[in-house]
């Protein structure tokens, strides 16, 4: 472990005040840590989950990151006292505000490496958005969720691309219309979670092995294409694409390690530093520049 990233994470840890953070052995920990509130968030909550979520993106030392929550619950969703100085802001304060959450889930859905959510109890409103913009999802079997949104006469407009990524159109329809409450199994049925278990730490133990004897380049640009297929399109861009990505990963140091290590029967050396930064630059480069032909 690079003792200048413990430290920085240490340093960064200690500014915090709802959100805990830490990284060992490659595997880096977001931890909600609000349960007197069931974990609800506010401005600051969101502003720390940012700020805990951009550190790891560039922090070399964390390979996989795993987001969990203190207490019974995982979420509620969004703190009252926020709602009601919401209800007091104008327009424009209100917009800024949005926008903070947006930046929340669009920077955990374009995290360089994999994402693990760990759920318990309830995950309510924008924590379905948590869930759904994480790559991989596990819940126990007291779980459960709903988007309440409508209740309140208010939409679940902010995490709708997420959650309607995850569930499809058919059933978003029903759930963010109906308000209605669904317990763990129909999550798995709908794709929001991946597997249920009651002990969420060992369940994460072997896809955590996994995650960690991948390529970190290969897994940053398999998550940086899966965004680019995302409309489902399949046209002669998409082909030149998609060529073009593999072509570019064959040449490059770890696709070759990998093939090597391949054919030379011994497990691959990947760096314990790569730059996910200029993995993913590249990645979306390339994927920006295709996309306008």
């Amino acid at each position: 472990m690079n003792n200048l990233a413990t430290s920085q994470t240490e340093q960064l840890a200690e500014q915090l005040q709802f959100v805990n953070c830490s990284v060992n052995n490659g595997i880096a920990h977001m931890v909600l840590d609000r349960s007197d509130k069931h974990n609800a968030f506010d401005e600051v909550m969101i502003s720390e989950m940012i700020q805990v979520l951009e550190h790891f993106a560039i922090t070399p030392e964390c390979q996989v990151l795993v987001l969990k929550a203190n207490g019974k619950n995982f979420s509620a969703g969004a703190d009252l006292n926020w709602m009601r100085k919401q209800a007091k802001m104008d327009f424009a304060q209100n917009l800024t505000d949005a926008n903070e959450l947006a930046k929340l889930m669009s920077v955990l859905d374009k995290f360089p490496k994999p994402t693990i959510a760990l759920v318990q109890g309830a995950a309510f409103g924008g924590a379905l958005g948590l869930i759904c913009c994480s790559d991989i999802a596990i819940a126990n079997e007291r779980a459960s969720f709903c988007l309440s949104e409508v209740k309140l006469g208010l939409i679940p407009a902010v995490i709708s691309p997420y959650v309607t990524r995850a569930m499809g159109q058919r059933a978003a329809r029903r759930y963010m219309l109906t308000a209605e409450r669904f317990d763990v199994q129909k999550a798995l049925e709908l794709q929001i979670i991946h597997e249920v278990n009651d002990d969420l730490d060992a369940a994460a133990q072997p896809i955590i092995a996994s995650l960690l004897s991948n390529s970190p380049q290969g897994m940053a640009w398999a998550k940086s294409l899966l965004s680019t297929l995302e409309d489902g399109v399949i046209d002669q861009s998409t082909l030149d694409h998609t060529s073009e990505r593999i072509a570019r990963i064959r040449v490059s140091d770890e696709g070759q390690e990998g093939l090597n290590a391949f054919f030379e029967k011994r497990t691959p050396q990947w760096p314990t530093t790569t730059d996910f930064n200029a993995a993913t630059k590249n990645n979306n480069q390339n994927a920006s520049v295709q996309g306008a032909k």
